[in-house]
């Protein structure tokens, strides 16, 4: 039978030996909950991190997307397979992409637009192409830039394409490319009108000197007619060159509007005569003065003129009168140039007076522009009045001078 004093010693000891073990465990037992806790706290914290993360990656996502749909050029990416990865609403409309199709479905580029990167000196990412889509009812032309992102991971790559529409601003280079040229073609036909007409008039004066010398050859007369004649058609035409493209002011003195008239009618007799027509003067208000610069009103009458004498057959007559106009408010004075000729459709009425507008081949087309221009200087007005096939009537309209 053991001893009850050993048994006691051993329960005692098995005691202690527990108490320490439990006190062990309790301080285990705390240590593990103050961990529990700290990692319960530092999951809390990255979860709020995480949730703030997700939010602002989701806000950023938002905002990118409202980017990428409110971009005024066109994006779109395709993926593996031709297939859609984005296509915002300018790229769909710059490339008349059906409402039908969405992201992930297969769509094929446009074999001529392929066809314009198929170059490989071409194949640029900073290099835009310019192409022209085809079966579109307007004529468009695109700036096109496409560029490659490779996808992680998976070896693939994505295909950017990037779109603008530079219509506008092609249509603007061209014109500014068509008033350059036009600017030194400009330049060009002034610096050679003044060069002609030093020695047109030269040419002008030796024609009526040897018109005088001839008096007693007649048989020299027509061909004496066809020099002034010609001569005094270039003249017309190399002072509305220097006219349409010169800047100078007009200086506006009182001008006897009647002699002016009939100086010009005389002038010009010589071509009517070649061309077998005649041209006639009527003064229904005697002499009369207008603040005008004779130099340039003499020009709109020998351009209204010589119009006349071109639309004419053989045989027609101008009739050149000068009246007052009773039929507007004001004391205006009237010239009317009324012709015998084919007359003016309707439909070319306003065309006319336009620059480089002409129905005579040759022609520079620049008479009843540079009419209009002169009248209106002179605070005056120019109109047409014509019935097809019955000549035309153009109508000078100019306030008279009350000074004198």
């Amino acid at each position: 039978m053991p001893d009850p004093r050993e048994a006691r010693e051993h329960l005692a000891h098995a005691f202690l030996t527990f108490t320490k073990a439990a006190g062990s465990l309790e301080h285990s037992y705390t240590q593990l909950q103050n961990e529990v806790s700290q990692l319960h706290q530092e999951l809390r914290l990255a979860n709020s991190e995480l949730e703030t993360s997700l939010s602002e990656n989701s806000r950023v996502r938002t905002y990118l997307s409202q980017v990428l749909e409110s971009l005024p050029c066109g994006v779109l990416v395709l993926g593996k397979e031709n297939r859609i990865q984005k296509l915002n609403p300018q790229a769909r409309a710059l490339l008349s992409v059906s409402e039908e199709i969405r992201e992930g479905d297969r769509w094929s580029l446009p074999a001529s637009l392929l066809a314009a990167f198929s170059n490989p000196a071409e194949n640029n990412a900073s290099v835009e192409l310019e192409w022209s889509p085809e079966g579109v009812s307007d004529s468009r032309t695109l700036g096109v830039l496409r560029s490659s992102i490779s996808c992680s991971g998976s070896g693939a790559e994505d295909t950017v394409w990037i779109f603008r529409d530079v219509t506008e601003r092609r249509r603007i280079e061209k014109e500014r490319e068509i008033a350059r040229r036009s600017h030194a073609l400009a330049d060009v036909a002034a610096v050679l009108a003044h060069e002609i007409r030093n020695p047109l008039a030269s040419m002008e004066l030796f024609t009526s000197l040897l018109q005088d010398a001839t008096t007693d050859l007649p048989e020299t007369r027509p061909w004496i007619n066809h020099l002034q004649a010609g001569l005094r058609s270039l003249s017309a035409t190399v002072n509305n060159v220097l006219e349409f493209h010169g800047n100078a002011v007009a200086q506006l003195l009182p001008t006897d509007l009647d002699r002016l008239l009939n100086d010009t009618v005389d002038f010009l007799r010589p071509v009517a005569r070649q061309r077998g027509q005649r041209i006639d003067f009527y003064n229904a208000v005697g002499r009369v003065t207008v603040q005008a610069d004779a130099n340039r009103l003499r020009q709109v009458f020998l351009n209204l003129s010589l119009n006349a004498f071109r639309s004419m057959m053989n045989c027609g007559r101008l009739t050149v009168r000068l009246g007052l106009c009773c039929d507007m408010p004001g004391n205006l004075l009237r010239v009317d140039f009324k012709d015998e000729g084919r007359g003016i459709p309707p439909n070319l009425r306003e065309r006319i007076f336009k620059p480089g507008f002409s129905s005579t081949p040759g022609s520079p087309g620049l008479g009843l522009s540079v009419c209009r221009q002169v009248v209106s200087q002179h605070r005056g007005e120019l109109s047409v009045e014509s019935i097809p096939g019955q000549g035309a009537t153009f109508t000078v309209l100019l306030p008279r001078d009350e000074s004198k």
